[in-house]
């Protein structure tokens, strides 16, 4: 008999009404329902869960949050409760009490995968016993050691073949000069001598040396040799173990059809999977509420615990599904449900009226709303970009100078020309535009001014969010100043330094920078009306008259 994870509400839940559509789950604010359940998940982990999510600020290595998800279902008597799940393993176990379990146990006793563990493992160790051996490591010094004197020696030989050629040469053209014919002859012949042992000296040291260098490398290569077939048995037991694991993942969608990892993502560019893909707490409640007959109605999923070190996730936070593992995944999870439209899809320019805050025949100053892109995105067209095309027939170049994120609001140049718009292009990257954003922070901020200095990179599983990356990140500054502080919200300048993909979102709400997200921030905080970011002053060149231009937008809040 199929066990239950079904969960009622402990609260009353009755005068609530059920969405008509379930949650698109990549861009979603919070159901009701959701909201509920994961409030009732939030007090039982807070009181009974045995388990140290460290949420203070002095996070000790290693001691991080975790991801859960509840799924709002109703059974066969149209009774609604619901499914909790967690990403990844908890205490490095699959299973808990309350917790829906993994679409695949791999740490299942006697599973194929712990038997194949073991055997990689045991390789592993006999590798690195054969890397470690003293033979080993003296034959290889050795071996390195005489390539080198030989070397050493060869070139000096080499060089001194030269020299004796060079003396050869000055004795024989004296020789010419001073000396009968058949002295001359005699000498040559001499000289010949010279020559042919000089030769003969090179190359045998190069023989000698290479004898010694061939039988130290016969001595290494008993070792290497059980190193390379060893790495290949590895390669292929891994490459075998890894086919083997995405086809026991098996996928279930509202349909009852089943896929696995591999059959999902071959119709994706990144064929191979991703680590961990299925492991996320989505795929695991859709899953078991499909083994159990349930019927999906919405869902969502909230950090709970201390932020990871590099990308941004605040406690109690709700959070869109990853995209790079699970967008595959639920794309198939999914078929069979009426599923809210992807917001990505919906122009969210309609409407909206771009207005200009200062003109002349080269340039203009546009003020752009919040939700209205720079330039045409991948799905949408309508944009800053696309608008100045229609309202600037004869125009020439690209238009627009530089973009604000689609959420932010405020100034952007356009230029009316090509010859001004790489003028102000050039003034852009010498970076002698300056900048003003103004924003407000969800949270006090503590230090009155400073610069935030944190490198940042694309999060290449979770496109578009950015993460905070010392080794591979592009250098991101940020210059801020506290302008009030009023009911647990900061108003800052930010005076950006340079120019990355969300850097001053990130900047904010990062545990290393403010630590306290930008109001309205459906990224790295809290979704709101709108995100209160904006563009409010930009002081340029102007490229014709050469005078300084200070231009300003108040904004909205």
């Amino acid at each position: 008999m199929q066990q239950t994870f079904f969960n009622y509400f402990s609260t009353d839940i009755q005068h609530i009404e059920k969405p008509a559509l379930f949650t698109y789950p990549f861009y979603y604010q919070p159901h009701e329902l959701s909201k509920i359940a994961s409030k009732e998940v939030q007090d039982y982990l807070e009181k009974n869960f045995n388990h140290f999510f460290q949420i203070s600020d002095s996070n000790p290595t290693g001691i991080i949050g975790k991801m859960f998800g509840v799924l709002i279902v109703e059974n066969a008597k149209k009774e609604l409760g619901y499914l909790i799940a967690f990403s990844g393993k908890l205490d490095n176990e699959n299973h808990h009490e309350y917790f829906v379990p993994p679409v695949f146990d791999m740490l299942k006793k006697d599973s194929f995968f712990l038997k194949q563990e073991i055997t990689i493992n045991q390789i592993n160790d006999t590798i690195e016993e054969i890397l470690d051996n003293p033979k080993f490591q003296e034959l290889k010094q050795k071996l390195q050691k005489i390539k080198k004197q030989a070397k050493e020696e060869i070139e000096q030989q080499k060089a001194e073949v030269i020299e004796l050629r060079k003396i050869r040469k000055a004795k024989r053209v004296e020789a010419e000069k001073n000396l009968n014919p058949e002295e001359f002859s005699k000498l040559k012949e001499e000289l010949s001598k010279e020559s042919i042992a000089t030769k003969n000296k090179t190359k045998w040291l190069i023989i000698r040396w290479e004898d010694t260098i061939i039988e130290l490398e016969q001595e290494v290569e008993v070792f290497t040799e059980k190193l390379n077939a060893l790495k290949e048995e590895r390669k292929i037991r891994s490459a075998n173990l890894q086919e083997q694991l995405f086809r026991s993942y098996q996928f279930l969608d509202a349909n009852g059809k089943q896929k696995d990892l591999l059959d999902i993502f071959s119709d994706y560019s990144q064929s191979i999977p991703p680590a961990a893909a299925g492991e996320c707490a989505a795929p695991k409640l859709f899953q078991q509420a499909y083994l159990e007959g349930l019927k999906p109605i919405a869902m969502a999923e909230f950090w709970w615990g201390a932020s990871p070190k590099s990308e941004i996730k605040k406690h109690k936070y709700f959070y869109p599904s990853c995209r790079g593992k699970c967008e595959p995944i639920l794309a198939h999870m999914l078929q069979g449900l009426h599923v809210e439209e992807n917001p990505m899809l919906i122009n969210p320019a309609e409407g909206k009226e771009l207005t200009s805050v200062y003109e002349d025949e080269h340039l203009v100053v546009i003020n752009k709303p919040a939700e209205f892109l720079s330039v045409p995105g991948k799905n949408i067209t309508d944009s800053v970009a696309s608008r100045m095309k229609i309202a600037y027939p004869n125009a020439t170049g690209p238009l627009v100078v530089h973009r604000l994120d689609m959420s932010t609001s405020g100034l952007i140049l356009v230029a009316k020309t090509e010859e001004v718009y790489k003028e102000l292009q050039q003034q852009f990257i010498q970076r002698t535009v300056q900048k003003r954003y103004v924003a407000l922070l969800d949270g006090i901020v503590k230090k009155n001014d400073g610069i935030i200095d944190l490198p940042l990179r694309l999060d290449l599983e979770d496109r578009p969010r950015q993460l905070v990356c010392h080794e591979h990140g592009k250098t991101a500054k940020t210059k801020f100043e506290v302008i009030s502080i009023k009911d647990n919200k900061t108003k800052v300048y930010f005076y950006p330094i340079t120019g990355r993909t969300h850097q001053l979102r990130m900047h904010a709400s990062h545990h290393l920078g403010l630590n306290a997200p930008i109001v309205g921030d459906d990224l790295y905080g809290k979704s709101e009306n709108r995100l209160h970011l904006h563009a409010e002053v930009l002081t340029f060149t102007h490229p014709i008259s050469k005078k300084e231009m200070t231009v300003r937008a108040n904004a909205e809040f």
